[in-house]
């Protein structure tokens, strides 16, 4: 007899199997990878690890990259949202804010061609009175050198300015090497200390020679040979053109301004130690030429942001001074110009906003800051890390440079060609000087606010347009990418000025030797 429920129970056994086999092989069977697991052998495990390490590897990379190396060109400073937080800037960018521009290949060349004749002139003298201040006079002897050049005079050693707003009372050894100054330029020009006593109470021909100059007009000039011994240069300033001059003029200009006015050994001795002193206290330094005495804002009629008590004694300061020429001035109009130098509030929005960290050491150059330590707290509330020299040096060294702006300004102007980065809040005669010399030692780098432009910017952070932060670093930072020192040559006159305007509107030649003063490749630097 056949037992039915062991048949049914065989049948059912044999039905499981057959699904649990379709479940295992099939494609979407239930079961699947859930109770039957394939059994891996240690090659394949092997494999499926590689793949998990590399793939584990490329990930870590990528994050690295993109937290690390950053691909904005901004700073990073100029990416933040507060304003009052600076980051540590990553290396990338923090040599680019200290690294002087590539000065491709450019080298000094003042050597005199072989067509270069030194004066002769040994019975004809030139006596000149330097006026202005300490670069203003530099620049004016350097003219003066060449003037006697081409009038083929003999050189007196120059009186400096004592009536100035400075008052004062240095001659021309105390500031100079007068020693050097007439060793070195002995192969282009005859220069002595003093007039031979027989020409000293003779008649004299007393002369303002006209400003920006050609050979022409001192080729004209020699005709007072005929009947004067002695010619006296009333003003030493400006007297030459910039351009349209012949080569070796021109580097005879660059020979005396940059070789053989040297300052005098005490000026010197004690300016490289304060050089010295700067580098071991921080490093790398900004030297700021801040331009913000009572002088300079009377004299450019630069109000804004004082008191009307101030502007009021800035006015009768310009009035009561004879040899401004100026009296009116719109401060309005002189500041949306770009006329007024820049206050220390905006120095300190400025480099900020360039990427300086706030630990940036800052040699100030100045005389007395108009509005005192008050106007000077928005400068340093940002950078509070600012060097002066009376900080730098001791009392007994300074003692003799007391009363003596000329003599400090030469302190000042040492510490600012040898500084790592030179901002000048106002492009005058100092700072035009400074960054000839920057330029002529290599490009150093120099940034010179674009004033007119940064108007606009500081008046929107003013009324509440704008917030210092990422938006402002970058507008600043893109006007003033090629502000910055590099190589170019020397601007002409500006479009539409015509007559002899449009030499006053040329940029300085001591500004910017280049080309006359620089030259390009080994090739150009051989004489011509």
């Amino acid at each position: 007899m056949i037992d039915l429920s062991s048949s049914l129970w065989v049948k059912k056994r044999k039905v499981r199997a057959e699904m649990v086999n379709r479940g295992s092989h099939g494609s979407g069977g239930l079961f699947s990878g859930r109770f039957h697991a394939r059994k891996l052998t240690p090659s394949v495990i092997t494999f499926y690890t590689i793949i998990m390490f590399a793939f584990s590897i490329f990930v870590f990379l990528f994050y690295v990259r993109n937290v690390t190396v950053d691909q904005d060109p901004r700073p990073l400073l100029s990416r933040q949202s507060n304003p009052h937080q600076v980051p540590e800037l990553h290396p990338h960018y923090a040599k680019q804010l200290w690294d002087s521009p590539f000065n491709h290949g450019l080298h000094q060349c003042v050597e005199p061609t072989t067509k270069y004749i030194a004066a002769k002139g040994f019975d004809r003298y030139l006596t000149v009175r330097s006026n202005g201040g300490l670069n203003q006079m530099r620049t004016g002897i350097s003219d003066m050198v060449a003037v006697a050049h081409m009038m083929n005079a003999t050189l007196v050693i120059p009186q400096l300015d004592k009536r100035s707003f400075w008052k004062d009372s240095s001659v021309f050894s105390d500031i100079f090497d007068k020693i050097h100054f007439v060793e070195s330029l002995k192969g282009d020009i005859r220069i002595v200390n003093e007039l031979p006593k027989n020409l000293e109470g003779i008649p004299r021909a007393r002369k303002h020679f006209t400003s920006w100059a050609g050979v022409g007009y001192y080729t004209d000039m020699t005709r007072l040979w005929s009947d004067y011994q002695v010619i006296h240069v009333a003003k030493s300033d400006s007297r030459l053109a910039n351009n349209d001059l012949p080569l070796d003029i021109q580097r005879l200009r660059c020979r005396a301004m940059y070789q053989a006015l040297r300052f005098s050994p005490p000026i010197e001795n004690l300016g490289k130690r304060l050089v010295d002193r700067l580098r071991t206290h921080g490093g790398r330094y900004i030297a700021l030429h801040l331009r913000y005495e009572k002088d300079m804002l009377s004299f450019t009629g630069c109000a804004y942001g004082l008191t009307d008590a101030e502007s009021e004694e800035l006015r009768i300061l310009r009035e009561n001074t004879n040899y401004w020429k100026v009296k009116k001035i719109n401060s309005t109009e002189q500041r949306i110009g770009g006329f007024c130098p820049l206050t220390p509030k905006e120095v300190g929005i400025f480099l900020r906003a360039l990427g300086y960290p706030s630990s940036t050491p800052i040699y100030i150059a100045a005389g007395e800051i108009y509005g005192g330590n008050t106007l000077l707290s928005e400068l340093s509330s940002r950078f509070p890390n600012l060097i002066f020299k009376e900080s730098l040096a001791t009392p007994e060294e300074l003692k003799d440079f007391t009363n003596h702006a000329s003599q400090s300004a030469a302190l000042d102007y040492i510490i600012c060609v040898e500084s790592d980065v030179f901002v000048p809040s106002y492009s005058g005669n100092m700072a035009r000087a400074v960054e000839g010399h920057r330029r002529f030692l290599g490009h150093r780098k120099t940034i010179n606010p674009d004033r007119k432009g940064l108007v606009g910017i500081f008046d929107k952070l003013e009324t509440g347009v704008l917030e210092e932060g990422r938006e402002l670093s970058h507008m600043v930072q893109r006007m003033h990418k090629n502000r910055q020192g590099a190589p170019r040559k020397r601007h002409g006159s500006l479009p539409g000025v015509k007559g002899r305007a449009r030499f006053r509107t040329e940029e300085s030649f001591y500004e910017n030797p280049y080309p006359e003063c620089i030259c390009g490749s080994l090739s150009k630097l051989q004489i011509t």
